[in-house]
């Protein structure tokens, strides 16, 4: 990108605020002895009026030695003309009374000197020492800059270039780009590209690098059409704008240029970036590696993302030298009250010609809305960007260790860029935040100062808006949840975060409702003038809620504003049974719910314990999450041991929707107790899965059965290590599950937590009986339905041994 820094800053523009410009360099002498005669300082230069403006008086320019470049009134221009060092302040009030046609007074001078001038550092100071100077500072500007090139070293290298810009050869350039665009688009395809780039992965870091070096060569455009307009650019290097680096070229000579000059600037890099496209088509002809034309693409994405006008990408600078505005931001104020009635006649609001304040006008308009509601979306979503950014970078922290250990140091450099490459915008969204609301309390602060009633009430609301980040950003159980491979992310689902949304009635019987129907293709569709009979199914008992059922090991979701579902609801868990059950019909949210039980059953009744897992989803948008996790470790003799592990999945009226259940069971028989070894190690273990179960939300669902599974294996190694076990038949499993429908803003119930085991006294030895799981569930509306729901009754087990059958105690039943 291209960073016109040193550009006219606020406080320079016509007409000039005094009040501003006072405070510009605090501490300094600003007053001017009456026998003192007033000179530039070192290094100013009077670049005379600004060409192609579009105010109606145009400004003068005037550049510092530390390369910014102010915008001056004709007025100010006139006193900095007439400041030569030879001139008292009467004989700097005879020229501008020539130069202005009025009469200016010596105190007319001194005054517009010491408020104006001196404190834009344009004049020496009383004492004849240099005064200090404060760049702008805008928030939008280029941060941490890194000077790679220095003026002289630019302006050698970039010499050769400027005849690049010979019309003959831009307008064959332009044909050619044009060209390879459509037959790279249109044509070709990027079919071939991307499997060759994948197939041959050496090439990806080829592509990479040249993609860098062509950013790069975007600013020697600049530099080239810079020097091609008569004007001298300045340093290039490297910095941070806004959330990702970025280079940049200092072109502040181009503003003595005439309009098209400046927009020849402005143009100078995208002309390069096609340039350089059109090279890499010659390449792809010369070699036939398809993957080249991905360089191609791109060029183009980099090319449509500088001309985005909102923020300073090169789009924005055309705009600014085509209006002959250069400093559109400037301009949001005076334009957004210059549309209120009562101010169309204020002579602020008319200082730009009519053309060029219609263009701006409709810039504003677009500019600040947007720019507002990507601050708040920015705002919102920092939990779910820091905690996805978090567990990706703790994700390439852990291949980052494998690669080192491995002695991968090429997959170790590669990890560790992109753990940076994670961190970048995370933290560049919190520097924007803490910036941003320290320039508003800085500023109110300041513009207050003296007006105790005024100051209390901005206070006031800058404690009301601290609040609301602490609202927004406070941990609760999905806050900082990391965003889902099935979630979408558009604006409609972020807007949901914000905007309430209308709740979606059930059917009743008797009273209009909304529902979804699937036709045939080419069926008669039934209209208000022609219905047609249809069956509608409605929930025998409507008046149910999600509300958690009762039993171990139960848990639920958020409870759910009615039974919507043409279904009974699974009724509640009895005795040691596990239940989860996630019910969602809240359109844009998330419902999870989480059972992990561990049950111990004494030598007698029979062990019928069952583990379910629900989830049903009726809602647009959406996810409901339902894990059941069960542990039976069965104590001695037991006649009957017939365990049921079940799961089910269902969408109904559901679009774009997620509905995924999963059940997994470990039935365990033990001859002889535990030691108390393998009692700590049953104990700790079950504290780890404890834990996993309280943050499961932020597990990706295609990781849970695999860790559940190897909790499983734990617990079975732990109890075969004590002394003999017998082994019971293995069972089948359920457990239902769906491809993911995505979602953006989420609504989880807290899942619940299990509690630390306690084998009972004589817990003897276990014959391990394993539940495996096997995800089943549906698609959302849009995708391929599988089963619901997959059911498995486990073989009983008899033991050979006697005795008794007391009935199973529960030491763990939490959900």
């Amino acid at each position: 990108m291209t960073q016109t820094h040193g550009g006219p800053p606020p406080e320079a523009g016509p007409p000039s605020s005094r009040a501003t410009l006072a405070q510009d360099a605090p501490g300094q002498t600003i007053t001017t002895a009456a026998a003192h005669l007033p000179a530039l300082a070192d290094g100013v230069q009077l670049l005379g009026p600004a060409e192609g403006s579009g105010y109606r008086e145009p400004p003068a320019l005037v550049r510092r030695a530390d390369g910014q470049t102010l915008q001056l009134t004709r007025l100010l221009y006139l006193v900095l003309e007439a400041a030569d060092g030879t001139r008292d302040l009467e004989g700097i009030a005879r020229h501008v009374s020539e130069g202005s046609g009025r009469l200016v007074s010596a105190d007319n001078v001194r005054t517009l000197m010491d408020t104006q001038l001196l404190p834009m550092g344009l004049l020496r100071l009383a004492d004849g020492t240099q005064p200090e100077v404060r760049k702008a500072n805008p928030l939008l500007g280029l941060r941490f800059r890194y000077i790679v090139s220095d003026p002289q070293r630019t302006r050698r290298i970039t010499a050769p270039f400027a005849v690049l810009f010979n019309p003959l050869i831009v307008v064959a350039v332009t044909v050619a780009f044009l060209a390879a665009c459509w037959w790279v688009l249109m044509v070709k395809g990027l079919g071939s590209a991307t499997h060759e780039a994948f197939a041959q992965p050496a090439l990806l870091p080829l592509i990479l690098a040249v993609t860098i070096l062509s950013a790069g060569f975007h600013e020697f455009g600049h530099a080239a059409a810079t020097r091609k307009g008569g004007a001298t650019p300045g340093a290039m290097g490297a910095g941070l704008y806004l959330l990702w680096p970025a280079f940049f070229t200092d072109v502040t000579d181009s503003y003595r240029l005439g309009r098209g000059g400046r927009i020849r600037t402005d143009l100078g890099g995208l002309y390069f970036n096609a340039i350089v496209a059109v090279a890499i088509m010659g390449l792809w002809w010369a070699t036939g590696f398809d993957a080249l034309l991905l360089v191609v693409v791109t060029q183009i994405l980099q090319m449509v993302r500088q001309l985005i006008p909102l923020v300073k990408y090169d789009g924005y600078h055309i705009l600014a030298d085509a209006t002959g505005v250069p400093d559109l931001f400037q301009r949001i104020k005076p334009t957004l009250l210059g549309i209120l009635p009562w101010r169309w006649g204020n002579p602020e609001s008319k200082v730009l010609k009519p053309w060029a304040r219609a263009v701006v006008t409709v810039w504003v308009l677009v500019t600040v809305p947007v720019l507002l509601f990507s601050m708040v979306m920015m705002v919102l979503s920092l939990p779910r960007l820091v905690a996805t950014g978090w567990a990706s970078a703790v994700k390439q922290q852990e291949m980052l260790a494998a690669s080192l250990s491995s002695g991968d140091v090429l997959g170790a450099a590669v990890r560790a860029l992109a753990v940076v490459v994670v961190a970048v915008p995370v933290l560049g969204v919190l520097y924007i935040v803490v910036r941003l609301l320290r320039q508003l309390v800085t500023g109110l602060w300041q513009k207050t100062r003296g007006k105790a009633v005024q100051r209390t009430v901005a206070m006031a609301a800058v404690a009301a808006l601290l609040a609301g980040l602490a609202w927004a950003w406070w941990p609760d159980g999905g806050t900082y949840r990391p965003v889902q491979a099935y979630e979408r992310g558009t604006l409609g689902d972020a807007t949901r975060a914000i905007l309430p949304q209308r709740e979606r009635g059930a059917l009743r019987q008797g009273a209009t409702g909304q529902t979804v129907a699937l036709w045939p293709a080419g069926a008669t569709k039934p209209t208000r003038d022609n219905p047609q009979l249809s069956m509608v199914l409605v929930p025998a008992d409507a008046s149910g809620t999600g509300a958690s059922s009762s039993g171990g090991g139960a848990a639920s979701g958020t409870a759910a504003p009615s039974w919507v579902f043409p279904f009974d609801r699974p009724a509640a868990p009895e005795g040691d049974g596990n239940q989860a059950l996630a019910v969602n019909t809240t359109d844009g949210s998330v419902t999870y719910s989480v059972a992990f039980a561990l049950v111990w059953a004494e030598d007698g009744n029979p062990v019928t314990t069952t583990n379910e897992a629900y989830a049903f989803a009726n809602c647009t948008g959406c996810a409901a999450v339902a894990v059941g996790f069960q542990v039976v470790l069965v104590v001695g003799q037991a006649d009957v041991i017939v365990p049921q592990n079940l799961s089910a999945a269902a969408n109904y009226n559901c679009l774009d929707c997620l509905a995924y259940a999963l059940a997994s069971q470990l039935v365990l028989t033990l001859d002889g107790p535990l030691d108390q070894a393998s009692k700590q190690q049953l104990e700790a273990l079950w504290a780890q899965i404890a834990e996993y179960g309280r943050n499961l939300q932020d597990v990706p669902l295609s990781d849970i059965q695999a860790t559940l599974n190897g909790y499983k294996e734990q617990i079975t190694a732990i109890v075969k290590g004590t002394s003999g076990t017998s082994s019971s038949g293995p069972t089948s499993p359920a457990s239902a599950g769906a491809s993911p429908g995505p979602t953006t803003s989420s609504s989880q119930t807290e899942p619940s937590v299990p509690a630390q085991p306690t084998a009972p006294a004589g817990a003897p030895n276990p014959a391990p009986t394993e539940v495996a799981t096997a995800p089943a569930g549906q698609y959302g509306e849009g995708g391929q339905p599988t089963s619901s729901v997959d059911e498995a009754t486990p073989a009983p087990t008899v033991d050979s041994g006697g005795g008794g059958t007391p009935a199973p105690i529960p030491t763990s039943s939490a959900g």
